[in-house]
């Protein structure tokens, strides 16, 4: 049977797709949301009004500026990693349909292409160096010593 291939920095690219992304995800676009307060979260939520969500656009809107926020940071850390994917990629799909029906000036270019990345992490997950890895491979440490011990 033959081997996979693993390329050997494997690992360090999802590093640095990881931070760069999330790094953007933080300070480019959850930033400005998050800090924006209640009537900029009302202004953002609306979008909700493509999927037949028409109440508390405040409530939407604050969370989806967290999820794009503290989903960046998630993604950097590689902590909660696919948790962390999932309300990210829903945020993608609501700005691409927010897009395509012109709710939301603009194509809906950035918002596929990110929900693009984000699937792909989903199936790759986050790598050796994350916080996710880390702590797994603690957990596994931790149980094996109990399980020596009895």
């Amino acid at each position: 049977m033959p081997r996979s291939f693993q390329p050997p920095w494997g690992n360090l690219a999802l590093l640095v797709l990881r931070v760069g992304i999330g790094v953007s995800f933080v300070f480019v676009y959850g930033a400005d949301k998050l800090f924006g307060g209640p009537e900029q979260w009302a202004g953002l939520g609306q979008t909700m009004a493509v999927l037949g969500i028409t109440f508390w656009p405040a409530f939407w809107g604050f969370v989806a500026a967290l999820a794009e926020f503290g989903g960046g940071i998630l993604l950097m850390l590689g902590l909660l990693f696919r948790p962390a994917l999932t309300l990210l990629l829903g945020t993608m799909a609501v700005a691409a349909l927010g897009h395509i029906s012109g709710q939301i000036d603009g194509g809906p270019w950035h918002a596929t292409e990110m929900a693009t990345v984000f699937v792909a992490l989903l199936l790759t997950g986050p790598g050796r160096y994350s916080l996710d890895a880390y702590l797994a491979s603690s957990d596994l440490a931790s149980s094996d010593l109990a399980s020596s011990e009895s």
